[in-house]
């Protein structure tokens, strides 16, 4: 895909890996629509701000809404709204475990939902969900997490098949260890500078909507090179 002036919907862009997104995309002369809780610090002309939780049904239209009336179009959704809780199944605070599948899951359903009648519309698009390698081998004490990542690879692998004949890919990333602040709900043995950086996993996704039209890359793991 040819990035300058498409149209990109970033979930959860206030920090951590979708903000390093929206900050790669701009430099790809992309448009923005970026969604999320609390607005990032920083301003561009092609970066629109639009509050949304990502759990509430009625935000995500809301938010659709607010991006076709200032851009008309979709061309890119980065799926990467998520949060995770971790520690013994059976002491899990309900609250937690709930938020977790409203946010991970139901959320990707919602922009999914919202967002793919227009591309079949386009014909054209690219969908990038981000899951984690806990999709791929369950962690311990992390059932729930692991749980609803697993879900976005198989929502992934459901979803390609459905729009593989209206030009739109599907694309899940499955990344390690990340340094952003999705630790501070736990404690983690790795350090800070071991981590992989989130503007890498940015700069994947580009190289990723960058890919050839007949080319499909459906699933990526990405892990540290540092071992523990």
């Amino acid at each position: 895909m040819e990035l300058k002036n498409k149209v990109a919907v970033v979930t959860g862009v206030s920090r951590g890996i979708g903000k390093a997104c929206v900050e790669a995309l701009l430099t790809q002369g992309v448009r923005v629509s970026g969604w999320g809780l609390r607005k990032p610090e920083f301003t561009h002309p092609n970066f629109h701000f639009i509050h949304c939780n990502v759990k509430d049904p009625t935000a995500v239209e809301s938010a659709f809404t607010e991006t076709i009336e200032k851009f008309s179009a979709v061309h890119i959704l980065i799926n990467n709204a998520g949060l995770g809780y971790f520690g013994k199944i059976e002491e899990m605070p309900l609250e937690q475990w709930h938020e977790m599948f409203a946010v991970n899951v139901h959320g990707v359903y919602y922009c999914l939902r919202n967002v793919i009648p227009i591309m079949r519309k386009q014909k054209s698009g690219h969908i990038i969900n981000i899951s984690s390698i806990a999709g791929n081998t369950p962690v311990l004490e992390g059932s729930g997490y692991s749980a609803t990542k697993a879900a976005v690879k198989a929502i992934t692998h459901s979803i390609y098949r459905e729009v593989r004949g209206d030009n739109i890919k599907v694309t899940a990333i499955y990344p390690g260890s990340t340094n952003t602040d999705f630790f501070n709900n736990f404690p983690n043995t790795m350090r800070a500078e071991d981590m992989i950086d989130a503007k890498d996993i940015a700069n994947t996704i580009i190289y990723l909507l960058q890919t050839p039209d007949n080319f499909l890359p459906l699933d990526l793991e990405v892990r540290t090179q540092k071992a523990k």
